[in-house]
């Protein structure tokens, strides 16, 4: 079943998630209407490839034409119409940043998918969950409403204010006009009667009116602290989550619906304010309430101003390298990398000449860490509207670049005790908002980042982010790995499922995160609340082992990636699973039942056992050396299943596979991803490559580290050595328990 057709399954609560991935950047109707051709690309590859990034946009635009001209009903017809040259206009100068927005749809439904397949939630995602619940955001959405409606009101109440008082000040200049010798007529105390009734009353709506903006700022105090900010900070918790792998994020839009509507309400109250002063230029009596009150409040207002604005100053997209979208918060030297920062208050009189200046390690004390580093390319932008969203405020650095220093006589002076992997870094984005008379200077951070000089520390730098991210809010922590503290095994394993739903589109079971429990805990497996040390899960080898935890689930992660995401997309690899569990699945089943595992043995290998049953009963395990990456480029890994050969005492070789654990017949398994055969009219008979392992009785006494890998053979290099009888052992691989 094709992703798209699994997302339309959903429940609502997903689609929900899903219906957020799409924009004017990168339409839904393209993805229903292009949906088969659109999974069956690599958008990953054309969003670092520029050259076939231009093909696949050139393409899309033909595969949108021809079910545009397909099309009966005319509305849908000239509704992708338009969509077609908008993104002709969007995306025909930089194809590449199509294929980004594509490949991260794409990811993002997988990630949605995967956690409809998850049985339980683990804790992070039921406390982010609980965190954005529809009540409290209805109560938000209520409560912000409520002030903007009684700011409104208070408009009118300032405008009757100032008309009453016009009218006041009329029959008062009327009356000092009149001739002396008539102000002692009845008529004249009459009029001056009526004149203190008239003040009587505008010093009372005078008191009401401040009263009332006392209130909603009272009120506006309130929600920033006790709603505002914390949803912003959940927010900010919630960003930390996504980038290591957790639920799509989500909300930003809607806190700046908050922002903006509590700063409108804000400069409204002090629009107000500057009223009731004009109109004490005019009108002013003892006792007046306006001078009394008038400083006081609007100090309050602008306080309240000013720590609105500069709270609404976000990173929205935190540093990444286009190259390694999946894993943000890691920049290599001499790479480009981007971010994004915004401001969740939109006025329509606000100065957009914002200019944003970034810095890296801004104020960082000396001795923090051993490197230091520099942006080598331009750092001030100019914050411009969004016009293809909801035209919010923002500015996006696309082509940053980090330089380390150089020292006097090569040293670099001081040398942490921390790796390179462990040092944390920080790049800071300040400018200065002026509005209404008002000059705020703005500043925020991204979260702590680690530098590399060479990919080959990608992996460690990542368990880095990992571990911050997931354990920590803090966003200027940069001496968190001075002291790192400890994670629990639940937090840790759900953590850990994220990665292989990210990057494999499928995370992980009850069953697989057990066995990776007992790997990583040993007798303590089984306790959910077990505490991982920082040194265990990412420095520590494996006992017995020459690589870490962490190394060891990496490089499985990545071979699934490049050469099993098919398979184990369609949970045909039962992956982690220990040996002696392994054998108690098999011993009871059909002779050439087998089941794919991870290698424990080799970093980034792929092994499949299968059962015999002997005449006299007796039950035999067989299991092939490892296929790792550099075994993979050469064959897939379908074909090797098909393919595979057994020699065994010179007997002609057979395929010893016969079905997938539990019983699923292998070609029924692995048939539609078999690569196709050559044409028929091809002039030449076509060759393929196959598998073989030469079975010897003394082959479970063989260790592995002594056994060659092997290459595969075409049926005429086996033929040849068939007829021979001579199999030269270097070019074999024997099947062994590991």
């Amino acid at each position: 079943m094709s992703q798209w057709k699994q997302i339309q399954q959903l429940e609502i609560r997903l689609l929900e998630h899903v219906d957020y991935l799409y924009d004017d950047n990168f339409p839904m109707d393209i993805r229903q209407g292009l949906a088969s051709w659109i999974e069956s690309q690599d958008w990953d590859t054309a969003a670092n490839d520029e050259s076939m990034a231009a093909v696949l946009f050139t393409n899309l635009l033909s595969q949108l034409e021809r079910v545009r001209s397909q099309e009966q009903n005319f509305l849908q017809r000239h509704n992708m119409k338009i969509i077609q040259q908008q993104l002709q206009v969007k995306y025909s100068t930089n194809p590449a940043v199509m294929a980004r927005v594509i490949s991260t749809c794409l990811r993002e439904e997988r990630r949605i998918l995967s956690s409809a397949c998850t049985q339980e939630q683990g804790p992070l995602e039921k406390s982010l969950q609980n965190s954005v619940a529809f009540e409290r955001q209805k109560n938000m959405d209520n409560r912000v409403g409520i002030i903007r409606g009684s700011v409104q009101l208070m408009d009118q109440a300032v405008k009757y204010i100032e008309d009453m008082q016009d009218d006041f000040d009329f029959r008062y200049k009327t009356l000092q006009s009149r001739e002396s010798a008539d102000r002692n007529s009845d008529m004249m105390k009459q009029e001056v009667t009526r004149l203190q009734e008239m003040l009587n009353r505008l010093d009372f709506k005078r008191k009401e009116i401040l009263s009332k903006m006392d209130v909603v700022i009272k009120e506006i105090d309130d929600l920033m602290t006790s709603q505002l900010n914390p949803e912003l900070q959940d927010w900010k918790r919630r960003q930390q989550i996504a980038a290591i792998g957790g639920p799509l994020l989500t909300g930003l839009d809607q806190l700046q619906s908050w922002f903006t509507l509590t700063a409108q309400s804000l400069f409204q109250i002090k629009r107000q304010l500057d009223k009731l002063g004009e109109l004490v230029v005019k009108v002013t009596y003892e006792s007046d309430p306006i001078p009394l009150q008038k400083p006081q409040m609007e100090e309050r207002v602008k306080y309240l101003i000013y720590h609105l604005i500069k709270s609404s100053f976000v990173v929205e997209k935190q540093p990444c390298m286009p190259t390694h979208p999946q894993k943000p918060l890691i920049i290599k030297t001499g790479v480009q990398f981007t971010t994004k920062v915004r401001l969740l208050v939109k006025l329509p009189e606000v100065d957009y000449q914002l200019k944003v200046k970034t810095t890296f390690d801004k104020d960082l004390p000396p001795g923090r860490v051993s490197r230091q580093f520099f942006i080598l390319t331009n750092n001030t932008k100019v914050m411009d509207i969004e016009d293809y969203s909801n035209g919010c405020l923002s500015v996006e650095f696309r082509h940053l670049q980090l330089k380390e220093k150089k020292y006097i006589n090569g040293t670099k002076g001081n040398e942490g005790l921390l790796s390179v992997t462990e040092e944390l870094h920080s790049l800071s984005f300040e400018a200065c908002f002026t509005v209404q008379g008002l000059t705020i200077d703005l500043e925020t951070c991204s979260l702590p980042l680690v530098v590399i000089s060479n990919v080959s520390q990608l992996p460690g730098g990542w368990a880095s982010v990992m571990w911050y991210n997931l354990l920590t809010d803090e966003p200027r922590n940069l001496s968190f790995f001075g002291n790192p503290p400890r994670a629990s095994w639940s937090q840790l394993s759900e953590v850990l499922s994220w990665q292989f739903s990210t990057f494999a589109g499928r995370g992980l079971n009850k069953e697989q995160l057990t066995m990776l429990g007992e790997k990583l805990l040993g007798q303590h497996a089984s306790c959910s609340d077990y505490q991982v040390s920082w040194s265990k899960f990412s420095k520590e080898n494996i006992p017995g082992k020459p690589f870490s935890f962490w190394m060891w689930l990496d490089s499985i992660l990545e071979l699934i990636k490049k050469h099993l995401l098919p398979v184990w997309n369609e949970n045909y690899i039962m992956g982690f699973v220990s040996k002696e569990t392994e054998r108690t699945l098999l011993k009871d089943r059909e002779p050439g039942t087998f089941l794919l595992r991870f290698s424990e043995s080799h970093l980034g290998g792929i092994t499949f056992t299968w059962v015999e049953h002997s005449d006299n009963g007796d039950v035999k395990f067989n299991s092939v050396e490892p296929y790792t990456k550099n075994r993979l480029s050469a064959l897939p890994f379908a074909d090797i299943i098909r393919d595979y050969k057994v020699i065994s005492d010179g007997v002609v070789p057979e395929n010893p596979l016969k079905f997938l654990y539990p019983d699923i017949p292998k070609d029924e398994a692995f048939g539609r991803l078999y690569n196709s055969q050559p044409s028929k009219v091809h002039p030449y008979i076509p060759s393929t490559l196959i598998p073989i392992s030469e079975l010897r009785p003394n082959s479970s006494a063989t260790p592995p580290s002594c056994q060659s890998p092997e290459p595969p053979m075409t049926p005429g290099e086996f033929d040849m050595l068939s007829e021979q009888l001579c199999f030269d052992i270097d070019t074999m691989s024997s099947p062994y328990s590991e």
